[in-house]
This record gives structure tokens, sequence and C-alpha cells, in this order.
């Protein structure tokens, strides 16, 4: 289901020195490519969805609820993958 021809968008809307805070749009099948986390972060769904994760030990999907925040720390390493079959975005908030 990933594509990496198609990058999700990604819409940095704050960066100063204590945070980031990055809007991410997926096209049906978009990924944010594989990266690794640098910061703890904060991520903020903007609608209901569900997004595959793919990590060194495998797959998983996450159900995602509009508006419910879930918090990860430093160092996570995954591509995030739009497993929906419109549109899907969240706001992320790094934490400097």
């Amino acid at each position: 289901m990933s594509n990496p021809a198609i990058p999700a968008k990604a819409i940095t809307h704050v960066e100063n020195e204590r945070v980031i805070v990055t809007e991410y749009r997926f096209a049906p099948g978009a990924s944010t490519g594989w990266h690794r986390h640098g910061h703890d972060y904060v991520v903020v769904p903007l609608m209901d969805g569900r997004v595959k994760l793919v990590t060194a030990s495998g797959e998983s999907f996450a159900e995602m609820k509009m508006g419910v925040p879930y918090y990860r720390s430093e160092g996570v390493e995954h591509d995030v993958v739009n497993a929906n079959e419109g549109e899907y975005a969240f706001i992320e908030i790094e934490l400097k």
C-alpha cells in the first residue's frame, strides 16, 4: 500500500527554539518515507482515519481519531502511510 513515489506534503507552521509544528497531508497511499524522530513529539489527527506504520520489526495499523492526540518519545524510526481511500492529515508537534 505504500507508494514511495507519493510523498506526504509537509507544511511547517511554527519552528522556533522550543517546538516545530508541522502539518502532514497524505494522498491515498502516500507516505512520510523512512525517518527517525530526533525529538519527543505529539501527533494530533485532523480527521478520523487509519495509518499503516512500517518499522524495522514489521507493519501495523493505527486507528486515528480526530482531535485525540498521542505522544511518542525521541528515537522512533518508521514510515507512516495513509491507509484510507481518501486524503488523511495530522499535525505533529515536536518538542525541542
